[in-house]
C-alpha cells in the first residue's frame, strides 16, 4: 500500500534500506537479518510487507533464504570471490535461452496510432530533432525514474533506429582505439557491429553469476558491454554482487559500461533489476534499451542514456547524425508510455510469467 500517491510502497523503503545496509556493510556475508515478524513489528508494517522486500532482496542476489533458518547476507563487496563452486559454465551446462517475445495488444497500438494522426497532424512530417523527439526522450526519463530509479535528464537520452545502429554510436563516441569487452557467449550480432565499425572485441568466459572475476582481471579491456539481466544465449543474471564489481572495475580502470538491459523489464520480479546505472555513482555507464521484446520486433527504435561526462564529446563527435527514427513512430511510443498502456502490458506479462512459473 501507498500513503500518498507518489510516495515508493513500503514494501521498496523496506528493501532499499535493507540493500544500502547490505552494501555498507553494516549487514555483512553470512550474517543473519532479522526475522519478519521482528522486523515487522520493529516498521510497524505488515508480515507481508516485510515478506515482499525480503523476496526482492533474495531475487537480486543480496540474501539468500534457508529453510526453517531465515534469510542470510550473500553480497560480497570487499574481495568480489564468486560463492558459486563451478564458477565457469562448461558448453554442456549451459542452457541455451531463446529469447521471447511478448504480443502487446494490436487494439491498443491502433487506438493509439490513429489518435496521434488526430492530435499531431503534420507535424508528423517534420524531420526529427538529432537526437530524438522531446516527447518521447521526456516519456521515456519518466518512465526510468519511476521503473528502475534511473535519474536522467531528457538530454542525456539517444533515440535511434535498434540496438545494431546504438552500438556503432557508442563505438564512434569512445573510440576505437579502445578495447571492449564482450561476454562469451553473447549475441552475436554486438561483436560483429563493435568490429565492423573498426573496435577490437575480447570475449570475456561467463560463469553462472555473470562474467569471470580472473577473465574481468586478465583482460586489456576499458568498455565493458554486459546484459546484466537474462544475457543471450546463456540465460545468466549477474548477481547483486556481480554488478558491483562491473562498477567498480570500470572505475578502476577509468573506462566504461555499457548496460544492455533488452529484456530487463519482463522479469518475474515485482520490480525491475538494479540496473548498473542507477548503482554507480560515477558517470561511467551507457544505459541502452529497446522496444523490440516489450512491444513488437518490428518496432526498431532503441533509446540510449548517456552519462554527463559524455554529452560535450557526443555533441562534438555525432551531433550532427540525423535521428534514424520517424516522428510518427516516437509520437506513438510517447503516447504509450505516457498514458500507462505500456507499464500495463509489462505488468501484465509479469503477472502471467509468475503464474506459469507456480504452475510448473
Amino acid at each position: 500500500m501507498k500513503t500518498k500517491q507518489n510516495e515508493k510502497p513500503l514494501y521498496i523503503k523496506i528493501y532499499e534500506s535493507i540493500r544500502e545496509n547490505i552494501v555498507s556493510g553494516a549487514y555483512r556475508l553470512g550474517s543473519r537479518l532479522p526475522s519478519k515478524r521482528e522486523l515487522a513489528a520493529e516498521k510497524n508494517v505488515s508480515v507481508i510487507t516485510v515478506e515482499h522486500a525480503y523476496a526482492l532482496l533474495c531475487d537480486e542476489g543480496y540474501v539468500e533464504s534457508k529453510e526453517k533458518s531465515g534469510y542470510y547476507v550473500i553480497y560480497r563487496d570487499c574481495d568480489f570471490v564468486s560463492n558459486v563452486k563451478n564458477e565457469c559454465l562448461t558448453p554442456s551446462e549451459m542452457e541455451v535461452v531463446a529469447p521471447q517475445t511478448y504480443e502487446f495488444p494490436f487494439s491498443v497500438l491502433a487506438k493509439t496510432m490513429r489518435r496521434v494522426l488526430l492530435d499531431y497532424d503534420k507535424r508528423i512530417l517534420i524531420k526529427s530533432p538529432n537526437t530524438g523527439c522531446d516527447e518521447l526522450k521526456y516519456a521515456i526519463a519518466q518512465y526510468l525514474a519511476r521503473s528502475c530509479g534511473i535519474i536522467a535528464d531528457k538530454k542525456q537520452i539517444v533515440i535511434g533506429s535498434g540496438a545494431e545502429y546504438l552500438y556503432s554510436l557508442i563505438a564512434e563516441l569512445i573510440g576505437k582505439d579502445c578495447v571492449f569487452a564482450i561476454e562469451k557467449p553473447s549475441y552475436s550480432i554486438i561483436r560483429r557491429v563493435y568490429e565492423t565499425n573498426g573496435v577490437k572485441c575480447d570475449a570475456l568466459r561467463m560463469g553462472a553469476d555473470g562474467i569471470r572475476s580472473s577473465e574481468l582481471e586478465r583482460s586489456r579491456a576499458r568498455v565493458l558491454h554486459v546484459t546484466p539481466f537474462n544475457s543471450y544465449p546463456s540465460g545468466v543474471t549477474a548477481t547483486a554482487t556481480k554488478r558491483r564489481e562491473y562498477i567498480n572495475w570500470a572505475k578502476s580502470r577509468g573506462g566504461y559500461i555499457i548496460e544492455d538491459n533488452y529484456d530487463s523489464e519482463m522479469t518475474v520480479s515485482t520490480k525491475n533489476e538494479d540496473t548498473l546505472f542507477s548503482l554507480s555513482e560515477d558517470e561511467n555507464v551507457i544505459y541502452l534499451n529497446t522496444f523490440s521484446q516489450t512491444i513488437s520486433r518490428s518496432i526498431r527504435v532503441g533509446y540510449m542514456v548517456l552519462p554527463t561526462t559524455l554529452l560535450e564529446e557526443f555533441e562534438q563527435k555525432l551531433g550532427f547524425f540525423s535521428c534514424t527514427v520517424p516522428v510518427f513512430e516516437q509520437l506513438v511510443l510517447s503516447e504509450l508510455i505516457s498514458n500507462g498502456d505500456f507499464e500495463r502490458h509489462i505488468n501484465r506479462v509479469r503477472r502471467e510469467k509468475r503464474k506459469n512459473n507456480k504452475e510448473k
